[in-house]
């Protein structure tokens, strides 16, 4: 039986064990009450290991039951799907492809490759594949047979993702930057779209080609301090936060008079004072708003009204979720598991009959996404005005809070009472409880990947390139159900998820990034890089074995984005001195030894570092290195420049340097496990305002270290 158990947990996707690779090089064996629970959370119905033989020949059968897949996803030079028909019905199937309900002309071939008795008729596994050229993009099929028909969808992917020429002639940098960090003279304290056009325009004139950006989703409109960007309630639409109000059509200066004390008070503050803020602008927006929705002939209105239409249901079931949780948060019920029961389903006439009685709350929520989509539609065209080459580079996340909008919206589309979260490794021994909803591969794949075709169309708008947070997650993610800390990964199908993020990075012409940063199966970037996917680079990584010496900026992989760090690291002079270690031990997050192990480890890391710097002759040279600056002595002096110069001369394709580098700060803008009662995390503004940028001195080295 425990053979089959195994051939069980393989078939269904579920790992019984797993071994953090280089971390420590420990193997995990997962219990098997946490096995049982994890089939049942797939949807399956399972009571122990008894059962196991029952639901694997039930399993083994399954694909007999229907005639074709959801969906089939494959490559143009290998267009292949199969059907299942009674056997007496094989030389009579027709099938039809359309693209766009144009019907297309094509030739196929047909193979019978298995058959199998069900009930009193015998049926064939049919393989048919199609030898006419076909353009990259979706078909929908009909298989005609038996004056039956069956439907089905075909996604033809290219080889590669798109990848822009100019990659190719010449190297491109940038900056990467926390949209809500940006400090100007002109914001309300936190940054936003038009903070990120000026942006643009700054870009230009620097040179520089690419804008990295943190996720802009929408977050909680109730609970503004739920700031986590990696914890949306919806990956298709904006966070207002980001509009600027004083841009909005209909604005007038005397709606922020009354604030003023507010803004004053929020601008001055030294942390993003984000329920101040946000409810500020929700004010104001509710003013402008009362007189746009008064008169419904103006061209704004009917722009607003077509907007609505394009986005469709989605935008629909988004703003009556947002109508709803804000009715019901009043009334001290939190979250939509806490709504009556009829509530809870998106389709039952209690909502519908909701959303026409809250009609102006309703389509409040519409017009903020409205006005959100067109200043980001702004920064776009500005964009293409300053000819940037890449321009914006986004950010997707793995997953979103499990009280959200998507999960609400789409229930089944989820792993039931499971997070996803990161496995046990050197940093966290315990792991990690994200408790982030997570697709279920079953349900996803039989509705057609729709749900994720959705979140990687709505990344990729307006941008040039997209990050792929924690992309092992296309193959494999690791999930804890949420009364239990052992989890284990749950397997996706790779080349579906694969192909179709090649796909839509064709049809949307944008670059795909991967972020591969934990616990990365072996082999699996090499696959990425087979299909034109870029991975990330950052400095601190880059050493030989994991703790070695740097890696001298020729080693530097080319398919890359590379920095020094990321969002999830001290930035530069924070590393320096080990105040990320201290906070760590202050949090109690690290013991003594170990707070003991990382400052020694940290000593060497400083000393590998300016060998690898001297090696590299990236010195300014008004700035050359004049002592070794350890165990505490100082700051050397032009070490910015010099690691800038050091990581712009890789070998990678794209350059990103870090504002919070470059200005010297020494604090973090996100704490791994914890939380804003242990950290501010995604608070920390930047020491210099937008405007002064380009009169820092600081600023402007770097950017002659970068040039050179």
């Amino acid at each position: 039986m425990e053979n089959n158990w195994d051939k069980l947990l393989q078939k269904i996707g579920i790992a019984k064990t797993f071994s953090d690779a280089i971390q420590q090089d420990k193997t995990y064996h997962i219990s098997d009450e946490t096995l049982c629970q994890m089939i049942n959370n797939l949807g399956f119905s399972f009571k122990d290991k008894n059962q196991c033989d029952r639901m694997l020949e039930k399993l083994e059968n399954m694909r007999w039951q229907y005639t074709t897949e959801a969906i089939y996803v494959v490559r143009m030079q290998d267009k292949i799907f199969d059907v299942v028909v009674p056997s007496d019905a094989v030389e009579n199937i027709e099938i039809k492809v359309y693209q766009n309900k144009k019907i297309m002309s094509l030739d196929y071939e047909q193979e019978i490759i298995g058959r199998q008795e069900i009930g009193k008729r015998e049926y064939s596994f049919v393989k048919m594949k199609i030898i006419s050229d076909m353009a990259p993009g979706y078909y929908d099929i009909d298989i005609c047979f038996d004056h039956k028909m069956a439907h089905t969808k075909l996604a033809v992917t290219p080889d590669m993702c798109y990848v822009p020429d100019i990659i190719s002639q010449q190297k491109i940098w940038g900056y990467a930057i926390q949209l809500y960090a940006l400090s100007s003279k002109r914001n309300w304290g936190v940054g936003d779209f038009t903070d990120l056009k000026n942006f643009v325009d700054l870009c230009e004139r620097q040179g520089a080609d690419v804008i990295g950006v943190n996720p802009l989703n929408a977050l909680f409109h109730d609970f503004p301090e739920n700031a986590s960007p990696y914890s949306s309630i919806s990956r298709l639409f904006l966070n207002p936060i980001y509009i600027d109000v004083e841009n909005v059509h209909g604005y007038k200066p005397e709606y922020k008079d009354e604030f003023a004390e507010i803004l004053h008070k929020v601008k001055q503050s030294e942390n993003i004072c984000y329920t101040e803020i946000y409810n500020t602008k929700i004010s104001v927006l509710e003013r402008i708003f009362s007189e746009f929705y008064q008169n419904k002939k103006t061209t704004e209105y009917k722009k607003f009204i077509k907007f609505c239409n394009d986005q469709g249901v989605d935008l629909e079931q988004f703003a009556i979720y947002q109508t709803i949780y804000t009715i019901y948060v009043s009334q001290g019920k939190i979250g939509w598991k806490n709504w009556p029961a009829e509530l809870q389903n998106p389709y039952s006439k209690a909502v519908f009959e909701f959303k026409n009685s809250h009609q102006r709350q309703f389509d409040f929520f519409r017009y903020l996404q409205f006005i959100a989509a067109q200043q980001l539609q702004e920064v776009s065209q500005e964009i293409k005005k300053c000819g940037l080459k890449i321009g914006l580079y986004r950010d997707l996340p793995v997953g979103l809070c499990k009280d959200s909008e998507e999960i609400w919206a789409g229930n089944d589309l989820f792993i039931k009472e499971c997070g996803a979260g990161a496995p046990p490794d050197v940093f966290f021994p315990q792991g990690q409880k994200w408790c982030l909803g997570a697709f279920n591969p079953y349900t996803l794949k039989a509705n057609a990947y729709l749900p994720f075709i959705k979140i990687l169309r709505a990344a990729m708008a307006d941008a040039g390139a997209l990050r792929i947070d924690h992309v092992m997650s296309l193959m494999r993610l690791y999930v804890i159900p949420d009364k239990s800390d052992e989890g284990t990964y749950i397997y996706y199908n790779f080349t579906d998820m694969l192909g179709l993020v090649v796909l839509e990075s064709y049809l949307n012409k944008c670059m795909i990034v991967g972020e591969s940063i934990g616990n990365v199966p072996d082999g699996f970037v090499e696959k990425l890089h087979e299909r034109g996917i870029y991975s990330l680079s950052a400095m601190w990584g880059e050493r030989w074995n994991g703790y070695g010496d740097f890696k001298m900026p020729y080693d530097f992989p080319q398919k890359a984005y590379a920095s020094v760090g990321t969002h999830d690291m001290a930035p530069l002079k924070m590393r320096w001195f080990g105040y990320d270690i201290e906070t760590m031990y202050q949090l109690k997050m690290i013991s003594d030894d170990a707070r003991t192990e990382q400052y020694k480890g940290r000593e060497d890391e400083r000393c590998r570092l300016l060998r690898a710097l001297d090696n590299a002759g990236v010195w300014p040279q008004d700035k050359p290195r004049q002592g070794d600056c350890l165990y505490g002595e100082g700051y050397p002096n032009g070490i910015m420049e010099a690691v800038e110069k050091y990581v712009s001369l890789s070998n990678s394709d794209v350059y990103l340097a870090q504002l919070e580098d470059i200005f010297g700060v020494t604090v973090l803008q996100n704490l791994p496990g914890t939380d804003v009662d242990k950290h501010p995390n995604w608070r920390r503004k930047l020491p210099v305002d937008m405007e002064d940028f380009e009169n820092n001195d600081d600023f402007v080295r770097a950017r002659k270290a970068i040039m050179r």
